[in-house]
């Protein structure tokens, strides 16, 4: 076990390493990652032992015209005794001008390394629509002055895209690395001098594991790090009670950097809770408070999930799964 988490690490800084330039990150943003980690990494498809369906709707800095709103529906089963999982993903992402939708198939082959423990290599392909209103923008109120050749004609691009992931995991903890896009698309065809508009890579970092505080007690810490080569390096921290396995509480911080903890740095505080309806049904809530400049304007941000798991019988599986 030492030395898969090691061999982890280790891809996950090949992963980091190989990265191009980008000067913004442009992936999805979730406060609730752990309950949505087919969007993140491919590897985690099958990793839950059931049919699982999961639907998210986030509202980013709510009251800003044209802010951030995505919803994501990720399902995902194992097949062949568990050998292999296959999932599939479907987002629609607005900001501002850009609306992008996507439809996303997973892979995961699945290997056991201990017992209870499994090893999974995934790839996921597909392939996402841009539309980019550029001519709507009012560049100049009032002013009839040349046209900027920029946002002289709105974008309508295919992005075909594929990616993969490690993912390792046991009913109790988990540890993965994933690069979910590779192709670097064009989203625009304007050009200015050297500069040029396109989907950069995004490589993720996730690991959590739970801790038996009593018997009616868990506590489930878990970590995402989110890296784009010349953007600060992404941080989520969480740390969840999980009550009588049917109540979960729990806060995270969003870092925007990793390697200074000044007040200028952090993004966000998340508060979250969630519900075990049934052995089924699950929902949860997260909400964001803002901590950086844009906070001072807009405060706040919501995020929904839902999640159903269908074939869930005490014979299927012995012991809960936490992520």
């Amino acid at each position: 076990m030492k030395r898969l988490f090691v061999l982890g690490a280790f891809v996950m800084l090949t992963l980091l390493a190989g990265s191009g330039r980008v000067l913004a990150q442009q992936d999805k943003m979730f406060s609730q990652y752990m309950f949505n980690m087919m969007a993140l990494n491919p590897a985690y498809a099958g990793s839950r032992d059931v049919l699982s369906a999961t639907a998210l709707y986030r509202s980013q800095w709510m009251g800003l015209e044209g802010a951030p709103q995505t919803a994501t529906f990720t399902a995902d089963m194992p097949l062949n005794r568990e050998r292999i999982g296959v999932g599939l993903q479907i987002y629609n992402d607005r900001a501002g001008v850009d609306n992008e939708s996507g439809l996303f198939a997973s892979y995961a082959f699945r290997v056991k390394v201990g017992e209870r423990t499994t090893l999974a290599l995934g790839l996921q392909a597909g392939a996402a629509w841009l539309v980019r209103n550029l001519m709507g923008v009012q560049l100049t109120p009032g002013n009839a002055g040349p046209v900027d050749p920029a946002f002289s004609a709105n974008v309508n691009k295919a992005l075909p895209n594929f990616g993969t992931g490690i993912f390792l995991s046991n009913d109790r903890s988990y540890i993965g690395v994933s690069v979910p896009r590779l192709i670097k698309n064009r989203l625009s065809d304007y050009e200015y001098g050297n500069y040029q508009a396109v989907q950069r890579r995004h490589a993720y970092g996730m690991a959590g594991f739970v801790l038996g505080i009593s018997s009616s007690l868990k506590l489930k810490p878990s970590v995402l790090v989110k890296y784009a080569e010349g953007a600060p390096l992404g941080f989520d921290g969480n740390l969840n009670l999980w009550i009588a396995e049917r109540v979960g509480i729990g806060a995270s911080v969003r870092k925007n950097q990793f390697y200074t903890w000044t007040k200028e740095t952090t993004d966000a505080i998340v508060g979250m809770v969630e519900l075990q309806l049934t052995d089924q049904f699950r929902m949860g809530y997260a909400y964001d408070r803002t901590l950086n400049r844009l906070g001072m304007v807009i405060p706040s941000s919501h995020e929904l999930m839902v999640r159903y798991e269908f074939g869930f019988t005490k014979n299927r599986i012995l012991t809960p799964r936490y992520f």
